[in-house]
């Protein structure tokens, strides 16, 4: 049975309250979530190993009585929910489009099957409502409000998941991220916590997980130098950093490498680099010490 609540409905989400004005209403079909839910998105042309990551995790949670919201999509949205529906655990499903037809296609049976296992649907949209992308950027906002922490399994640079988790960062929820993809991989060198097992996200959900102090290279070091010459802002290429520092460049290519993956440094698309935040708090807060 499907179901339309209002903002002044007793049954409204709490969560998306604020949200400020926005939702008016939801429709629902299903059980709306009555305990803490994770959200879990990625890319919809995810890998083997992303998709058999999310499906993993998300049993994990389930078993631990952790509810998980993702949006529907294929690709790393539909793996959670196979996650939860396999464990008979509480999946909520939103919808970038009316509940009437829900989309997409493909995944049709699966949102059966998640009615059936116990879970739900909800859309900000009336029946009719066409799944348009604007839609899927409100649908973003949905997933990140109702979630506690937000986890990005695996997505390109400039992935909607992205959007999600930036909502959710607003919104002062917990971030995280499974490392390994480019976008993940720069989430985490902005901040969020790098994440593997569903034991990781329960113990950062209670507080029991905290990130590792970065540790910056010695400023007088080769590496050091490259991050002197970086800024949060205006980004670099190898060969302008190789000039400024007096490196040679296959010496700098190699240097950006290890430095990104240490999470200090971005990497933008055309090979150009940032300084990541994690480095500029780390510099901070050396400074603060002397």
């Amino acid at each position: 049975m499907q179901a339309r609540l209002t903002r002044d409905h007793d049954g409204f989400p709490e969560r998306l309250r604020e949200l400020g004005s926005w939702p008016a209403f939801v429709c629902t079909r299903g059980q709306l979530p009555r305990g803490a839910l994770v959200a879990m998105v990625g890319a919809r042309a995810a890998s083997g190993q992303g998709m058999r990551a999310a499906e993993r995790i998300a049993a994990e949670l389930s078993a631990e009585g952790i509810g998980v919201v993702s949006g529907g999509a294929l690709g790393i949205d539909a793996a959670a929910h196979r996650g939860v529906v396999r464990a008979s655990g509480y999946t909520l499903s939103i919808m970038g489009c009316g509940l009437d037809a829900p989309y997409p296609i493909r995944n049709r049976q699966l949102f059966a099957d998640i009615l059936d296992a116990g879970g739900g649907l909800l859309s900000p949209f009336e029946d009719g409502c066409p799944p348009i992308r604007k839609n899927f950027v409100a649908r973003n906002r949905i997933v990140a409000a109702l979630a506690e922490m937000t986890i990005v399994v695996e997505a390109q640079p400039r992935s909607g998941s992205l959007h999600t988790a930036r909502f959710a960062g607003r919104l002062g929820r917990k971030v995280a991220a499974i490392p390994g993809s480019p976008g993940c991989e720069a989430l985490i060198a902005r901040g969020a916590m790098p994440l593997s097992s569903g034991r990781d996200v329960i113990d950062y959900l209670h507080g029991r997980l905290q990130r590792a102090a970065i540790e910056l290279p010695s400023p007088t070091s080769p590496e050091g130098e490259l991050l002197r010459h970086l800024s949060l802002v205006r980004a670099d290429d190898a060969p302008t950093l190789a000039i400024c520092t007096g490196q040679a460049l296959r010496l700098v290519q190699r240097r950006l490498l290890a430095l990104e993956m240490r999470g200090l440094v971005l990497a933008l698309p055309g090979y150009r680099y940032l300084l990541s935040p994690l480095a500029s708090q780390a510099r901070a807060g050396e400074s603060g010490q002397d």
